[in-house]
């Protein structure tokens, strides 16, 4: 693990101090300190010095670290997922899956892609006869310095993972993990020292909700991963400002079940994408609609297989597929949607308390007779439920997917593909996948962002790394007059020569 005094060397001596816990066993970690805003004052001043010397090594030499800290992880495996399942209580197959995997490839894939997307960009200027002959070009360049303020349900994946794509942009980035979980950051800081990344290009700053208050202050581009009530907040502080925000936030991901779906992959899929990470993923599954011919069968078959899931503290690989609660007010979140949906009508198949300590569980839960009065079926609940209603039809099935404000992620389950994909076309979310769920994520060139109150912008694919730049236009005149026709002095003439000009070159297409 990367030592407190390493990562934030230079920063003042704090009275304040986070306590860091296995949330699987109750078991205290370490501590790690409270940043100020001084601290992160000073944090920018460094990154802003080190910008320009990493910006000069080109996209050659920032791939060489990349790929370098690809190959640290490929060698150092179990101490990343040791570190991921100490401080958040997951299972080391969903530590693996997400933490270690997404990112070691997430380090190849923008140390390959980023010099493509943000090459220059040609673009023609014989559309416009006052443009004709120059050259426009379109450039990318760093914005400068990036806060990323990052969440605890991924502590690797979705907090320097999205460091990874500015990096490769040339940017510095200031990471502010969450208070629950940050050791990971800062392992993760150790290791692009040891990969050769320019001192205080990358930093770790360790703290609160005030630290994350701070680190906007500082930066120029600011991408946060976590709540929507939060997310306001940023993107308010943001435009205070002026500066970029992109925000990835809440979601209630539906899964849509078609009566000619393959219901054993549908099932295994619903309770899998419901309950890896113990449901704690911003496109989990978090409500199915099931067409009526099949609904009773289907609710059987995921009802047995979540019966079958094993909880508890990881000890070691295979041991159990749903790990704790990472945050500890996520636990009475999820116990007051179950007990909300249970007043109002549901039953409980399996499941449906929380597990005695130590550590933080709650139990495996699927619901059937819901509707859209109860906070379940309308509520994020990112916890290890799964809320599973009839529908007549398809239609049916869209209309209530679209009454959320969330957009984030949805997923139709149908053996006529062309079928699902229209029907993925009605659907009000940024990312649909027809008989699969989650697996866009991993397709780093697709985009990847929300819809309504699910968030602003997107990661992954061109946008994902472009959003760290500034644009700027260029126009090159090669070859010209000493006076162009339209400029001073003004001659009725020209004037009128001009217009019958633009006449002759649009009258006959602008009326089409």
């Amino acid at each position: 693990m990367a030592s407190v005094e390493q990562t934030t060397a230079g920063c003042t001596d704090s009275a304040t101090t986070i306590a860091v816990e296995n949330p699987a066993t109750g078991e205290q970690i370490t501590t790690v300190p409270v940043l100020s805003a001084a601290d992160l004052e000073a944090m920018a001043g460094r990154a802003r010095a080190a910008q320009p010397g990493w910006e000069e090594l080109g996209f050659d030499g920032r791939a060489r670290v990349l790929r370098r800290a690809q190959k640290w992880m490929l060698d150092n495996p179990d101490r990343v997922i040791d570190i991921v399942v100490s401080e958040t209580g997951k299972t080391h197959e969903d530590a693996q899956l997400a933490d270690f995997g997404y990112t070691m490839t997430a380090l190849g894939f923008w140390a390959k892609e980023a010099a493509g997307y943000l090459a220059d960009e040609r673009l023609p200027s014989w559309n416009n006869p006052l443009a004709a002959g120059k050259k426009l070009t379109i450039r990318y360049a760093p914005v400068g310095l990036i806060g990323v303020i990052g969440p605890w349900n991924y502590p690797i994946a979705n907090s320097f993972g999205d460091c990874i794509p500015a990096l490769a942009a040339g940017n510095s980035v200031i990471l502010k993990p969450s208070e629950v979980t940050p050791l990971s950051s800062l392992l993760m800081a150790e290791m692009m020292r040891e990969c050769g990344l320019p001192e205080y290009v990358f930093q770790v700053a360790t703290g609160d909700g005030a630290t994350g208050a701070a680190l906007i202050e500082q930066v120029d581009c600011v991408m946060f991963t976590g709540s929507t009530k939060t997310g306001r907040a940023v993107m308010r502080a943001a435009a205070e400002k002026l500066v970029p925000c992109y925000l990835e936030l809440g979601g209630k991901d539906p899964m849509i079940v078609c009566a000619d779906a393959n219901l054993d992959r549908a099932a295994n899929a619903a309770a899998f994408y419901s309950m890896n990470n113990a449901g704690q993923v911003c496109i989990s599954i978090e409500r199915c609609y099931v067409e009526s011919p099949i609904y009773d069968e289907f609710v059987r078959k995921v009802t047995d297989n979540v019966l079958k899931l094993r909880q508890g503290a990881p000890q070691g690989v295979g041991t159990v597929e749903v790990g704790a609660v990472i945050f500890p007010p996520q636990l009475e979140i999820v116990a007051d949607h179950v007990r909300d949906a249970v007043e109002k009508g549901a039953k409980v198949l399996t499941g449906g308390h929380s597990r005695p300590g130590p550590g933080r569980f709650y139990e495996p839960t699927v619901l059937v007779d819901v509707d859209h009065s109860m906070k379940c079926m309308q509520e994020e609940t990112f916890g290890p439920t799964l809320p599973i209603m009839r529908v007549a039809d398809a239609d049916e099935a869209v209309r209530l997917a679209n009454d959320s404000e969330y957009g984030l992620q949805a997923s139709v389950w149908t053996g006529d593909v062309k079928r699902g994909e229209a029907i993925a076309r009605r659907l009000q979310a940024g990312s649909v996948c027809v008989n699969d769920a989650q697996m866009n994520y991993a397709a780093l060139n697709l985009p990847m962002g929300g819809w309504k109150a699910s968030g602003m912008g997107t990661r992954h694919g061109a946008n994902g790394i472009r959003k760290y730049t500034k644009v700027q236009s260029l126009l090159i005149t090669r070859y010209a007059l000493k006076r162009e026709p339209f400029m001073f002095p003004y001659r009725p003439g020209r004037t009128l020569a001009l217009r019958r000009m633009l006449k002759l070159l649009y009258g006959r297409r602008s009326g089409d």
